[in-house]
This record gives structure tokens, sequence and C-alpha cells, in this order.
């Protein structure tokens, strides 16, 4: 009885279930673990918050950097993963010191074998292509979009049998005798007491939308500005965090960078369906057809997910508020000026001159490396939304709902700047007038994983394995530098399967 007489209501106990491994995250990562271990014939439990599965994988542009691949054999392309390793630490730069050469190997020597378990789940890639530093071109790019990896990953891992729960949210690691055992997780039909005999893998990717792990780790700046990906909020580093494990560069990320709101309407190419047929349909065009004839296909989609180029203000090009306020400083200190402000949007400003310098090579607005280079015509025709032409600065104004005055103010201040400025700027002067946005900062990746093993194994401070957890991809990415395109993508089902595997064999041992 309760102190004041009345019965007290019981206490909701949650019921527990029991898996051989237990997958948090249903990104390239978390479904590479699920399968792996299920092909080893385990029970495999595959949890995702969000309503699909898909994660950062289904964010990206697609492409993956691989050697020795079918690909590079057919075009006689001699290479290797040691000449992949070489070449991915020309990425890193001045960050190199800060590099995980063990987990770098690890990639490179990975990547053949995993560019071929790709193609034997049905994905279809186009290319190889050139990517500088890389001395030999392996950029290769899934055709016809990122949905592509969630949706044959996905089915080969529903037919395996592996069980997908979405909508359930993982809150709490189970330790048991310094082992990690289970899972405290929530859905809509409440809390549920998920427990492991092998192993838990922590994929829910990195944390470029948590403003408290990028205000522990960046700077309260960072913690300002939005990622490409909403739901990365960084999940498996704050529950094996609480567990002993701790996070290796975790101040590094690729962003802050300025780029454009997406369409209202997505464009064909992210729409197209993910089938064998039309993927290996797309891959004999863009080899074999002229490229003037794949160009504007190829332009709705460079226009609709890539960044302006910073050499547009190198060049002149003035950035403003929604306000019609110039908003000055080092290209690098532009997102976060942008982020300031109480929309975090702005706009980009060019006269007739700097347009014309943008409609043609060299200057290019946008680039997708290997594949195309989008100018400002292209913008104007694929992206009429965020293109706005006037013959003066004040029409401008008016139509992107500015205050007139204040763009006018803008550009008298912009042009004196650059004419008491020690460089080859143009001032903003001869019409008609440009505006391209709104445009906004954002996250793309945080590069600040969990510190694992060879095995994927997670690490506590005194780097010892904590027994029974796992991580991959962004969420287990060790310190290991992805720069480059391909690269993300290439550690996600890299390290889900290694980790999936040696879960599975976790869940042998314990048997």
């Amino acid at each position: 009885m309760a102190s004041n007489g009345k019965r007290s209501k019981p206490v909701s106990v949650p019921a527990v279930e029991t898996w051989d491994v237990v997958v948090i995250g249903g990104g390239g990562a978390g479904l590479a673990a699920a399968i792996e271990a299920r092909e080893l014939g385990r029970t495999v439990l595959l949890l995702e918050k969000n309503p699909t599965l898909g994660g950062s994988t289904a964010w990206s542009v697609g492409s993956i950097s691989a050697s020795a691949t079918p690909h590079q054999i057919r075009k006689g392309i001699k290479d290797c993963p040691h000449e992949h390793f070489v070449d991915m630490a020309g990425f890193s730069g001045e960050l190199a010191t800060r590099d995980n050469e063990d987990l770098r190997a690890l990639l490179c020597d990975a990547m053949p074998d995993t560019f071929r378990w790709l193609l034997d789940k049905g994905l279809r890639f186009f290319g190889p292509m050139e990517e500088p530093p890389h001395r030999k071109p392996r950029m290769h790019t899934v055709l016809p979009n990122s949905a592509s990896y969630v949706y044959h990953l996905g089915r080969h891992a529903r037919r395996l049998g592996v069980a997908i729960r979405c909508r359930c949210k993982a809150n709490e690691l189970v330790m048991a005798q310094g082992r990690v055992v289970g899972v405290l997780v929530s859905d809509n039909q409440g809390y549920h007491d998920i427990r492991a005999r092998g192993g838990v893998v922590l994929s829910t990717g990195d944390f470029t939308s948590s403003p408290i792990l990028k205000t522990r780790f960046m700077s309260e700046e960072a913690a300002e500005i939005e990622a490409v990906n909403r739901t990365a909020t960084g999940d498996g580093q704050i529950m094996g965090m609480r567990v002993g494990a701790r996070v290796v560069n975790g101040n590094l990320a690729l962003g802050p960078e300025i780029r454009f709101v997406p369409p209202a309407h997505p464009g064909l190419l992210t729409r197209l369906p993910p089938y064998r047929l039309l993927a290996s349909a797309m891959a004999w065009a863009l080899d074999t057809l002229p490229t003037t004839w794949l160009r504007p296909f190829v332009m709705g989609f460079l226009t609709t997910t890539l960044a302006p180029s910073p050499r547009l203000f190198d060049e002149g090009a003035m950035l403003v508020s929604s306000r019609g306020d110039r908003l000055a400083g080092e290209t690098r200190d532009l997102p976060h000026a942008i982020a300031c402000q109480p929309d975090k949007s702005a706009y980009i400003v060019l006269d007739k001159a700097l347009a014309e310098k943008f409609s043609a090579w060299p200057n290019f607005v946008s680039i997708a490396p290997g594949i195309a280079y989008a100018y400002l015509p292209d913008y104007q025709r694929n992206r009429r939304d965020i293109c706005r032409t006037a013959a003066s600065v004040e029409a401008l104004a008016r139509s992107c709902d500015m205050p007139p005055e204040s763009l006018r103010t803008a550009v008298e201040s912009h042009n004196a700047a650059i004419a008491s400025a020690p460089d080859d700027r143009a001032a903003l002067r001869t019409p008609p007038f440009f505006a391209l946005g709104p445009v906004r900062p954002v996250f793309v990746h945080a590069e600040g994983g969990l510190a694992v093993t060879r095995r994927l194994e997670v690490l506590d401070a005194e780097d010892h394995p904590i027994p029974g957890l796992y991580a991959a991809g962004s969420t287990g990415q060790g310190g290991l530098l992805l720069k480059g395109h391909g690269h993300h993508l290439a550690w996600a089902f890299t390290s889900g399967r290694r980790a999936g595997r040696h879960a599975a064999f976790g869940a042998s041992e314990s048997a």
C-alpha cells in the first residue's frame, strides 16, 4: 500500500525479447551489418527511428571509391588497394597526422570485395571517374540515384529474414557485468527491452544535427548550423559515450558550406525508380552516347543537389541577407554569417559582367567531380525558382521581397570595399542584375566517430574493447579521415559488413 492509503499503480516492466544481433540504424552501414550477420545464420533485428530506411546514404550523391573494380579492369586501368591507400592521404593535407592509417588500410584492402558484394546485391554503377589527388580513376557513381542502395540492400535483408522495425528509437544500451547485452527502445507501442546474445551494432550516422554534440566538439557557432540530414543526431555516439566510449576527431566536419535550398518538387533523376534494368540502361547510355545528348539530363541533377562555388565570391559576387543587408567577410566565414540571420538564408548577387563570366568554362557555379560542371544558364534553365533577373538593383530587390534601399546600400558598400581592396574582384555595376537563392548554410558530414578496433569493437577511454558493442559507418569512424568523394559510403559498407560479421561471431561464442 502507498503511504497515503491508496493502492499504488503497478510499474510497467518492458517484456524482454532476445536476438543474436541487434543493429541500430538503417542506413548503408546498418543494412550491410544486418545482411552480413544474417548470412552467417544469426537472428538479426534492425531498428530505425525514422519512418523509412536510408539514413545519410539516401541523402548522398551516391559515389563510392574503390580499386581493382570490374569497371576499372574493363577499361584497362591497373590499380590496387595499396595505391588507393597512398592516394587517400593526399586528401588530408595538414590533418594527415590525425588519420587512422590502420583503418584506412582496412578500408582500401576491403573495397575490391565490397564493391563486388554491392554488384551481387543488384547495384549498378557508372565510372570510374577521375578525382585528383587520386592518380587513378576510382570514383564510381551508383545508378540511377542513391536510393538504389536502400532499395536493393533493404530488399535483400528482408528476403534473408532480417527483422526490420522502423519508427523505433534506441534510447539506452543495457549493460550486465561489464558487457553490452541489449538496448532499451521506444515506439508507438511503448518501451521495449531488447537483448542481443552476440552484440549490438551502432550505425546511426554522424552528429551534424546535434546542437549538444556540435557545441561540445566544435563550437557554439557550429551548433547554429543545420545539416543535410536533419535526423543525424548522434544517437550512437551518445549511447556509446554513456557506457564509456570516446569520440575521435569530433571537431572535424565537411562544412559548414553554402547550398541552394532544394526545389519544392524533386527532380527527374531523384524520382527514377532504382530498378536494375533501368540502371543498366543508364550505364550503357553514359558510356556510349555523346555528352551533348546527356548534358541536359545530368544538369537536372547537378543544379538540384550541389553547392555554389566559392569562386563566385572570389570574383566579386556579393552575399546579402533576405532583408538586403550585405554579409561581408572571408568566404569561409559566410556560412556562419548566414546562420546568424533570423531566417538563416541569403542571396548571391551578380551583375551582367559577372553573370557572363560564370556562363562558360572555367568559371562554373557548381561541380560534380568527374561528371559535369553547371553554369549560370544551367541554373536559369533547371532552377528558375532560385534565379531572378532585373534591370536595376531596386527592381531586383523587389523581386526578392527586399527593401530596395537596403539592397542599393549593400551594393554601394560592396563596390566601395572592392575599390579599396588589393585584389582583382570586379564591382557590381553593369545591369541587368541577378540574384541566386535562397542559399542556406549546412553541414554535410561530421567526422567524429567512436574509437574502434579493426574488428569494429568500440573502445573505452583506456583503449579496451567494450564487450558486446560494435560501431560502423560514421558512428564507428574511429579517427579515419574520409575526405574525397566516395569514401564515406565505402566506409559505411565496409565497416558495416565487418561489424555485422564480428557481432555474429560473438553470438556463436555466447551460445
